[in-house]
């Protein structure tokens, strides 16, 4: 699939298939996310791939909106290092992830974990240390949906040289 094409077609998929996803595919998805922008090129990321159903259970338990994690093959965790940009840094990492989730035909939705109360919870069940914060959690597997994109207008939000009402 073309880079415009993904862009477009990505959607937050919160119903799947129980097809388990290949773990070369996982992998190569991951990938996307680490060829990301990253301020002074410090790549602060670390990702955590949990496939086990009863791990995802817990996780989404943990949160308010990603309950759908438990019927997802897989979830992304995506911590980031405690640096000056590491929101930016985590985010860029999770826009590629899902963009390459839907080049490879891979349902994905972001599930916010920054400056959430349950941020400190998903990254003790995960083992993760306290110089990481939680960017998000990345629900993965093949939709079971199709949901129709909509957008504003391009010509709503474009302004030339000076902004514009």
């Amino acid at each position: 699939m073309e880079a415009l094409e993904a862009i477009r077609n990505r959607r937050s998929i919160r119903r799947y298939l129980s097809k388990p996803i290949e773990k070369e595919v996982i992998e190569q998805i991951i990938d996307c996310g680490r060829w990301a922008p990253t301020a002074m090129n410090l790549q602060p990321w670390k990702f955590v791939v949990v496939t086990n159903e009863s791990m995802r259970a817990k996780i989404a338990n943990i949160t308010d909106y990603g309950k759908f994690i438990t019927d997802a093959p897989a979830c992304i965790a995506v911590f980031c290092q405690d640096t000056r940009y590491y929101l930016e840094d985590g985010c860029a990492a999770v826009e590629n992830i899902l963009l390459g989730a839907t080049a490879l035909g891979i349902g994905s939705c972001w599930v916010a974990g920054d400056k959430k109360p349950y941020a400190e919870e998903v990254a003790n069940l995960l083992g993760v240390p306290s110089r990481y914060k939680l960017i998000a959690l990345i629900a993965l597997g093949y939709s079971d949906q199709k949901p129709q994109g909509r957008r504003k207008s391009l010509a709503g939000m474009l302004s030339w040289e000076k902004y514009e009402t």
